[in-house]
Protein backbone atom coordinates (compact mmCIF):
# COMPACT_ATOMS: atom_id res chain seq x y z
CA UNK A 1 0.00 0.00 0.00
CA UNK A 2 1.50 3.13 -1.09
CA UNK A 3 1.60 6.09 1.66
CA UNK A 4 -0.78 8.70 1.27
CA UNK A 5 0.44 11.98 -0.73
CA UNK A 6 -2.55 14.28 -0.58
CA UNK A 7 -3.58 17.02 1.37
CA UNK A 8 -3.05 16.12 5.12
CA UNK A 9 -5.64 18.77 6.43
CA UNK A 10 -8.15 16.42 5.53
CA UNK A 11 -6.92 13.65 7.22
CA UNK A 12 -7.49 15.78 10.76
CA UNK A 13 -11.08 16.73 9.50
CA UNK A 14 -11.63 12.81 8.26
CA UNK A 15 -10.71 11.65 12.06
CA UNK A 16 -12.45 14.71 13.98
CA UNK A 17 -9.16 15.19 15.60
CA UNK A 18 -6.08 17.56 15.36
CA UNK A 19 -3.65 14.99 14.26
CA UNK A 20 -0.72 18.30 13.83
CA UNK A 21 0.66 16.57 10.59
CA UNK A 22 1.76 20.19 9.97
CA UNK A 23 3.63 20.83 13.00
CA UNK A 24 3.34 24.33 13.89
CA UNK A 25 0.92 25.29 11.78
CA UNK A 26 -1.34 23.59 13.38
CA UNK A 27 -1.51 25.44 16.20
CA UNK A 28 -2.31 29.14 13.95
CA UNK A 29 -5.72 30.06 13.13
CA UNK A 30 -4.61 28.86 9.37
CA UNK A 31 -5.04 25.42 10.70
CA UNK A 32 -7.99 24.01 8.32
CA UNK A 33 -9.35 22.30 11.37
CA UNK A 34 -9.99 25.24 13.00
CA UNK A 35 -11.47 26.53 9.68
CA UNK A 36 -14.09 23.76 8.84
CA UNK A 37 -13.63 20.98 11.77
CA UNK A 38 -16.14 18.43 10.32
CA UNK A 39 -15.24 15.90 7.75
CA UNK A 40 -14.54 16.84 3.77
CA UNK A 41 -17.21 15.73 1.44
CA UNK A 42 -20.79 17.03 0.52
CA UNK A 43 -22.05 14.87 3.20
CA UNK A 44 -19.21 15.94 6.27
CA UNK A 45 -21.92 18.39 8.03
CA UNK A 46 -24.70 15.60 8.23
CA UNK A 47 -25.27 13.32 11.17
CA UNK A 48 -22.49 10.01 11.24
CA UNK A 49 -23.28 7.33 13.58
CA UNK A 50 -20.25 4.65 14.19
CA UNK A 51 -21.08 1.01 14.53
CA UNK A 52 -18.77 -0.89 17.14
CA UNK A 53 -17.02 -1.62 14.07
CA UNK A 54 -16.33 1.39 12.67
CA UNK A 55 -15.28 2.95 16.09
CA UNK A 56 -12.55 0.59 16.27
CA UNK A 57 -11.51 1.51 12.52
CA UNK A 58 -11.79 4.58 12.84
CA UNK A 59 -9.34 4.95 15.73
CA UNK A 60 -6.68 2.50 14.14
CA UNK A 61 -6.93 4.69 11.79
CA UNK A 62 -6.15 7.87 13.31
CA UNK A 63 -3.38 6.58 15.69
CA UNK A 64 -1.39 5.47 12.14
CA UNK A 65 -2.17 8.28 10.60
CA UNK A 66 -0.58 10.62 13.00
CA UNK A 67 2.45 8.63 13.20
CA UNK A 68 2.67 8.47 9.58
CA UNK A 69 2.46 4.50 8.97
CA UNK A 70 1.60 2.24 6.53
CA UNK A 71 -0.81 -0.10 7.04
CA UNK A 72 1.53 -3.22 7.01
CA UNK A 73 3.85 -1.16 8.99
CA UNK A 74 1.00 -0.37 11.80
CA UNK A 75 0.46 -4.58 11.93
CA UNK A 76 3.61 -5.56 11.94
CA UNK A 77 4.56 -3.16 15.16
CA UNK A 78 0.94 -4.17 16.98
CA UNK A 79 2.08 -8.05 16.50
CA UNK A 80 5.45 -7.06 17.97
CA UNK A 81 3.73 -5.25 20.90
CA UNK A 82 1.80 -8.27 21.13
CA UNK A 83 4.41 -10.63 21.58
CA UNK A 84 6.74 -8.48 24.58
CA UNK A 85 5.54 -8.49 28.41
CA UNK A 86 2.99 -6.44 29.47
CA UNK A 87 -0.74 -4.45 28.33
CA UNK A 88 -0.60 -4.78 24.20
CA UNK A 89 -1.93 -1.40 23.75
CA UNK A 90 0.35 0.15 26.28
CA UNK A 91 3.50 -1.44 24.77
CA UNK A 92 1.76 -0.38 21.23
CA UNK A 93 2.07 3.14 22.10
CA UNK A 94 5.49 3.09 23.67
CA UNK A 95 6.58 1.80 20.85
CA UNK A 96 5.21 4.29 18.49
CA UNK A 97 6.75 6.82 20.62
CA UNK A 98 10.22 5.24 20.39
CA UNK A 99 10.24 5.38 16.31
CA UNK A 100 13.18 7.63 15.41
CA UNK A 101 10.80 10.14 13.32
CA UNK A 102 9.14 10.41 16.38
CA UNK A 103 11.69 11.37 18.49
CA UNK A 104 13.20 13.95 16.47
CA UNK A 105 9.78 15.71 16.08
CA UNK A 106 8.87 15.25 20.31
CA UNK A 107 11.69 16.81 20.77
CA UNK A 108 11.54 19.54 18.63
CA UNK A 109 14.17 18.62 16.24
CA UNK A 110 12.20 18.72 13.25
CA UNK A 111 8.42 20.44 12.77
CA UNK A 112 6.54 17.11 11.95
CA UNK A 113 6.81 13.87 11.78
CA UNK A 114 6.70 13.60 8.00
CA UNK A 115 9.90 16.24 8.21
CA UNK A 116 11.90 14.32 10.53
CA UNK A 117 11.05 11.69 8.24
CA UNK A 118 12.33 13.29 5.42
CA UNK A 119 15.27 14.32 7.91
CA UNK A 120 16.31 10.69 9.19
CA UNK A 121 16.17 9.17 5.65
CA UNK A 122 18.49 11.66 4.02
CA UNK A 123 21.04 10.69 7.16
CA UNK A 124 20.71 14.16 8.48
CA UNK A 125 20.54 12.71 12.28
CA UNK A 126 23.25 10.48 14.41
CA UNK A 127 22.39 8.05 17.11
CA UNK A 128 25.03 7.60 19.72
CA UNK A 129 27.45 9.26 16.82
CA UNK A 130 26.48 6.94 14.48
CA UNK A 131 24.25 7.70 11.29
CA UNK A 132 20.76 6.32 11.26
CA UNK A 133 18.89 7.04 8.23
CA UNK A 134 15.90 4.60 9.13
CA UNK A 135 12.83 6.63 10.47
CA UNK A 136 11.22 3.47 12.17
CA UNK A 137 15.03 2.93 14.62
CA UNK A 138 13.71 2.10 18.00
CA UNK A 139 15.23 4.41 20.09
CA UNK A 140 16.26 3.34 23.59
CA UNK A 141 16.95 4.85 27.25
CA UNK A 142 20.28 6.56 27.28
CA UNK A 143 20.69 7.25 23.25
CA UNK A 144 21.98 10.30 22.60
CA UNK A 145 20.44 11.91 19.44
CA UNK A 146 22.13 14.27 17.70
CA UNK A 147 21.49 16.53 14.50
CA UNK A 148 24.55 16.65 11.82
CA UNK A 149 27.11 19.27 12.05
CA UNK A 150 26.67 20.10 8.44
CA UNK A 151 23.17 20.30 8.93
CA UNK A 152 22.40 22.66 11.60
CA UNK A 153 22.30 25.55 9.70
CA UNK A 154 19.11 24.03 7.67
CA UNK A 155 16.48 26.76 7.82
CA UNK A 156 13.86 23.49 9.11
CA UNK A 157 16.10 22.77 11.67
CA UNK A 158 16.24 26.58 13.06
CA UNK A 159 12.58 27.14 12.70
CA UNK A 160 11.55 23.17 14.30
CA UNK A 161 14.11 24.43 17.44
CA UNK A 162 12.26 27.72 17.88
CA UNK A 163 8.54 26.12 17.50
CA UNK A 164 9.01 23.95 19.75
CA UNK A 165 8.63 26.65 22.68
CA UNK A 166 5.68 26.82 21.68
CA UNK A 167 4.46 22.70 22.51
CA UNK A 168 6.07 20.83 25.22
CA UNK A 169 8.79 18.59 25.02
CA UNK A 170 7.60 14.92 26.96
CA UNK A 171 9.67 14.40 30.40
CA UNK A 172 11.16 11.10 28.54
CA UNK A 173 13.30 13.36 26.00
CA UNK A 174 16.01 15.96 27.53
CA UNK A 175 16.75 18.28 24.80
CA UNK A 176 19.75 20.13 24.53
CA UNK A 177 19.03 22.93 21.83
CA UNK A 178 22.27 24.70 22.10
CA UNK A 179 24.31 21.21 21.40
CA UNK A 180 20.93 20.75 18.08
CA UNK A 181 20.84 16.96 20.40
CA UNK A 182 18.14 15.07 22.49
CA UNK A 183 18.49 12.45 25.08
CA UNK A 184 16.16 9.03 25.99
CA UNK A 185 15.82 9.89 29.61
CA UNK A 186 13.59 7.38 30.03
CA UNK A 187 11.38 4.76 27.62
CA UNK A 188 7.86 6.59 27.35
CA UNK A 189 5.12 5.31 29.33
CA UNK A 190 1.30 5.42 28.63
CA UNK A 191 0.75 8.56 31.20
CA UNK A 192 3.35 10.26 29.05
CA UNK A 193 1.71 10.49 25.56
CA UNK A 194 -1.30 13.08 25.81
CA UNK A 195 -2.64 13.00 22.31
CA UNK A 196 -6.63 11.52 23.21
CA UNK A 197 -6.32 7.85 21.62
CA UNK A 198 -7.91 4.93 22.84
CA UNK A 199 -5.21 1.90 21.78
CA UNK A 200 -7.56 -0.44 23.13
CA UNK A 201 -10.16 -0.33 20.45
CA UNK A 202 -7.16 -1.25 18.03
CA UNK A 203 -6.49 -3.80 20.45
CA UNK A 204 -10.13 -5.42 19.95
CA UNK A 205 -9.81 -4.99 16.50
CA UNK A 206 -7.36 -6.88 15.84
CA UNK A 207 -8.21 -9.44 18.21
CA UNK A 208 -11.17 -10.22 16.05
Amino acid sequence: MARYSGPVCRLCRRENQKLFLKGDRCYTEKCAFERRGYPPGQHGQGRIKFSEYGLQLREKQKIKRMYGLVETQFRNLFEEAERNKGITGSNLVSMLERRLDNFAYRAGLANSRAEARHLVRHGHFYVNGKRVNIPSFMVNKGDLISIKEKSRDKTVVRYALEAVKRREVPQWIELDAAQFSAKVRDLPSRDDVTAPMEERLVVELYSK
